[in-house]
């Protein structure tokens, strides 16, 4: 895109997304602020300025799109965020699966939700404070790549974006180390300057997945405990109160008496959420070679009869592994449903409803969630 455009920018109340919307009036567009209101009752969310769903992060939005000098409206998203993001996190969790709601939310939310209503609106694009770059694809596409700083980079979460909203989409600060962003914010007079960066998921009070689950699932909660179980003896070391409380590869509250024979310490290597066991053991099972991932999204074209051989990235700040991603059928033989993941780096503790990000270089190729896994070390006494 080029020339003046007319500009969603999308500002949650943070000093990224402040800073974006500036430049982008900077390089001559014409900006209309937006904050997205995710719960009709923020409290019921999280409160502090941690997250993004919260009255004072609206409040700071409506005050730097005063001072950029841009109009500036609350978009009511709180039902699609709710079913889409919410509810999902519920769902994953209970089935004994670990989502990221901020995929989800990028998906579902910022970049299909507003970037619709936006274009109905004659908007030509959204600007968000995400910290990646696009570039011109040899194809005349856009191509989606990592962020100069390396300890900010999100291209992980935008990895569901598909060609047509990357086309879209504007990413003021791909270019800007965090440092730089924060000084340009305080030059230019905006009180979320020094504002602390959000952490953790934004719905859930005081980061604690765990509890918030169990309150808000309830009597859809899958089990109210179970066993936690050796996994290559089946004895049952301890009890724990429900298996929302786990993901794989988790070490702390496990409730286990006595340490392991060799003094090593467990990790959990499986949930069971009929059962409720939550399976156990060292460290080294749980060690993955190769994985499946379902519903891929392609930020292009998915790669070839050849498949990518790349690297993908299993968490969001988390490290990449050599792989080779080929692009299969389904049991039901639909063409491009799977990803089969040969990891030529083997990765620890990784969990079904994760998200796997395939790159060429620094350029994000597309994204899958991963359904099924494969232990490195082979299983014994199962």
């Amino acid at each position: 895109m080029t020339g003046r455009l007319r500009i969603v920018a999308a500002m949650s109340g943070g000093v990224d997304s402040a800073v974006a919307a500036a430049r982008a009036v900077e390089a001559g567009h014409e900006v209309t602020g937006v904050h997205l209101a995710l719960s009709r009752n923020p409290a019921s969310y999280r409160s502090g300025a941690r997250g993004c769903c919260t009255i004072e992060d609206s409040n700071d939005a409506r005050r730097a799109a005063d001072v950029i000098g841009i109009p500036f409206y609350v978009w009511d998203l709180s039902d699609r965020f709710h079913t889409d993001v919410v509810e999902d996190f519920m769902d994953e969790y209970a089935a004994g699966r670990t989502p990221n709601p901020c995929l989800r939310c990028n998906e579902k939310i910022k970049f299909a939700a507003v970037l619709d209503r936006a274009l109905a609106l004659g908007f030509d694009a959204v600007a968000t404070g995400h910290y990646a770059t696009l570039r011109p694809g040899a194809d005349g596409g856009v191509e989606l790549h990592r962020a100069v700083d390396a300890a900010k980079d999100q291209s992980y979460v935008l990895g569901v974006l598909n060609q047509q909203q990357l086309r879209h989409s504007l990413f003021p600060l791909g270019d800007t180390p965090k440092s730089q962003v924060r000084r340009e914010a305080a030059e230019r007079g905006l009180l979320v300057a020094d504002k602390p960066d959000s952490h953790d998921i934004c719905f859930v009070a005081d980061g604690d997945n765990a509890g918030w689950l169990k309150e808000k699932l309830g009597d859809r909660a899958p089990n109210a405990g179970g066993d936690i179980v050796d996994d290559a003896t089946g004895e049952v070391l301890g009890r724990h109160d429900g298996t929302v409380g786990f993901t794989i590869g988790q070490r702390k509250g496990l409730r286990i008496g006595r340490p392991a024979p060799d003094g090593r310490p467990r990790f959990v290597l499986d949930i069971e959420p009929v059962s409720g066991a939550v399976r156990v053991g060292p460290r080294e099972r749980l060690a993955v070679d190769a994985l499946t991932g379902i519903r891929p999204r392609w930020c292009g074209a998915a790669p070839g009869p050849d498949g990518l051989h790349g690297t993908v990235q299993l968490r969001a700040h988390g490290e990449e592994h050599r792989a080779v991603v080929r692009v299969v059928a389904d049991d039901e033989g639909r063409p491009g449903a799977l990803v089969e993941v040969d990891l030529l780096d083997p990765a620890y503790g990784i969990a079904p409803g994760q998200a796997a990000v395939f790159y060429d270089g620094s350029r994000v190729v597309g994204s899958a969630t991963i359904a099924r896994t494969r232990r490195a070390v082979a299983e014994a006494g199962r």
